[in-house]
This record gives structure tokens, sequence and C-alpha cells, in this order.
């Protein structure tokens, strides 16, 4: 069936449908990696949105359910150049097409993808709709389009109820703000014993379980719609408890310690984003996802001071707070997908509680 990618500047472009033929208005972003797109679907950072895959071809080696970073998938679209028709791997369990069926996730395929990120790129992040009505008014659609706002999402994708991942080790608090599966995996394979809290857990709380270190996640939408979040975040700075943050988890420090953060033109998402620390002038390749950044301009440097950078954009990558043992990190250490350059920060978060870290193999 034919499908068509509605974008709030007018443009529209035609393919077919996959996935659940239904009707799915979100904001369409683009990511560049080249293999991963399981750990893309499941990540809690891409929800509200629908996801462009820039490499052309999408699903050959199919679905395998322990590369899930969550419990189900949280896009609300996914657009692709072409979708396999078969899937050849030995870890397969299932094809794509069935996954984003039974997960009820419209697409389209047979999209100029190259054409869509470049009109990305130039015109920024917009607003569209996936549809299979061939009769769409675009005087009634573009309006709908531009109304659209992602919102407080961190509230739809946090977890419910805390769990803990037995450890011998360290005792990590993990603030689930959407946070992917691999972050608790990789603090657990260094031995660390990991809760898991929900997001608007309350600080008080949170503290009073003596953890050794505190691990603030990724997770969705813009920074500044978490208010009460920060409010609870700025009491974990003001203890001398050892922490390290993740993404959305970074921004919502920074805010906490009297930043600002702002919106980038069309985001950074993919597995080629390299990162330098300034400290050491060392160059390393990340994956990221996050469409909002910290403006070092507002950085007051008794308080907080940059640790990384994005060497294409020059947009902070990192931070490093005065007098606290508090480091954080715009990319994804964690990194599925990959690349795998920047995991020794897990050591090192390890090491600031006073541990001895390696992973496990």
């Amino acid at each position: 069936m034919k499908a068509f990618l509605i974008l709030e500047d007018g443009h529209v472009f035609t393919g077919t449908a996959i996935g659940v033929e239904r009707e799915a208005v979100c904001e369409v972003v683009f990511n560049t990696s080249m293999t991963g797109y399981l750990e893309v679907l499941t990540d809690p950072s891409y929800a509200g949105q629908a996801v462009t895959m820039t490499y052309p071809l999408i699903g050959n080696y199919g679905i395998n359910f322990s590369d899930m970073e969550s419990k189900r998938p949280w896009v609300k679209g996914f657009i692709v150049r072409e979708l396999s028709r078969t899937a050849s791997n030995f870890r397969c369990e299932g094809s794509i097409q069935d996954f984003l069926k039974k997960h009820d996730i419209p697409g389209i395929a047979g999209v100029d993808t190259r054409a869509l990120t470049k009109l990305l790129r130039e015109s920024g992040t917009m607003n569209g709709m996936i549809t299979t009505n061939a009769d769409y008014d675009l005087k009634e659609v573009i309006p709908r389009l531009k109304e659209y706002r992602v919102g407080n999402v961190v509230e739809l994708v946090t977890c419910r109820e805390k769990r803990i991942l037995k450890g011998k080790g360290k005792r990590v608090a993990l603030l689930d703000l959407g946070a992917k599966e691999s972050i608790a995996k990789s603090l657990n394979a260094r031995g660390c014993e990991v809760t898991v809290y929900p997001a608007h857990t309350p600080a008080e709380e949170l503290l009073a379980e003596k953890p050794d270190g505190i691990m603030l996640s990724n997770g969705p939408g813009d920074p500044k719609e978490c208010a009460d979040i920060i409010k609870e975040v700025r009491k974990l700075y003001e203890s001398d408890v050892p922490i390290f943050a993740i993404c959305l988890g970074h921004q919502l420090m920074a805010l906490s310690a009297g930043a600002d953060t702002h919106r980038l033109k069309y985001g950074h998402r993919g597995g080629n984003h390299p990162v330098k620390d300034l400290k050491t002038g060392r160059v390393y390749i990340s994956s990221q996802n996050h469409g909002y950044v910290v403006d070092t301009d507002t950085l007051d440097e008794a308080v907080v001071r940059p640790s990384f950078v994005n060497v294409n954009d020059g947009t902070n990558e990192g931070l490093s707070y005065v007098g606290k043992k508090i480091f954080t990190v715009q990319f994804h250490p964690e990194a599925c997908p990959g690349p795998t350059d920047t995991a020794y920060l897990f050591d090192q978060f390890v090491e600031m509680m006073g541990g001895e870290s390696h992973a496990e193999k």
C-alpha cells in the first residue's frame, strides 16, 4: 500500500507502508548509524519521534530480542530507504516488519532518505505525518503538524517502580529518565549493584539508601520540561555522593547548577560523532542521540567546566563540576549501538566511588 510522509513545510515524500497502516504525527529526525536499528527503535530517548535511518538497507539481520534497550520500542514512526525482504543472521529471531506490526508502529519505505536528511539538515528538525490516506489535504494537515509538541515524555518512558540488578561491588542508584538497558548492564558488568529508580523519586528517598554513587540516565524531550526533576537533581548535586550523568541527565545537572540549554538545529543522532577530551586532547568516536545541548556561554567556571567538545560543531559534550565528584557527558558511553571508545568512563565512575573497575568479558 502507498504511504506518504508529509512535513510541516509542505514537502511530501511517497513510499510504501511498513509496519501498521495508520496515521502518526511526530517529530522527524535522522540517525546515521549503519547498524543497530533495533537499539534505535527501543531507545526511550526517541519517544515522540519518527526516525529516518540514513543507511540505505535496514532489516537485513532481522531482530534479536536480547539487543533491545527497553522492553518495547518507543519511536512513533520509522522511515527507511529499503526494508530488507529477508533477514540473514544466526542470531535472528524475527523480522523487523513483524516487530513493527506487533508494536503498532507505522512506517514508510522507498523514501529518498538522502534527500530527506539533507532537507532536515538545511531547514532543521520538523514535525511530520506518516499516513496511508491518499486524499490528505495539506491545508488541514500542516496546521496540525505545526501545533504538535513532543512534550514531557519522561513521564511516559520512566519505570513505574524500582528494581535491583544484584552485584557484589559498589551500590549505584540509577535515576531512570528514559534509561537504556545498557547503562545498568555496563555498571553491573563492573560488579556494581544497580538500583533503578523512577524519574520522580525524591532525592531524600534516593539518598536515604546511602548509595556509593548516583547515575542520571539518558531520556527524551526538552530538558526544561523537567522542572520538578531539576529541583531534585539540585539536591543530589548538593550531596557528597559521586555522580555520573549521561545525555538528558547531563543537561538536567547543568540546569540545576544554573546553566542553560538550547535546541540544536537538527541534533546529533548516530554512531560516528567525534568528541575531544579537553584535558588530554584525545578524540573519541561516540554514539549520540540528542536534540538539545548545554550552552557553554552560561557556565559559571567557579562551579562547572567543559570537559569534552564536539569536533564537528564545537558544542558541549561533557562537564566536570568544581570541588565535586561529579562528571557528565552528552554522548553515550554504553554505546549500543557502538562504538565503544568511551566505555572507560564507567570505569572512571567506579574508581570515583572508591572501587576497582574492570568490565567482565
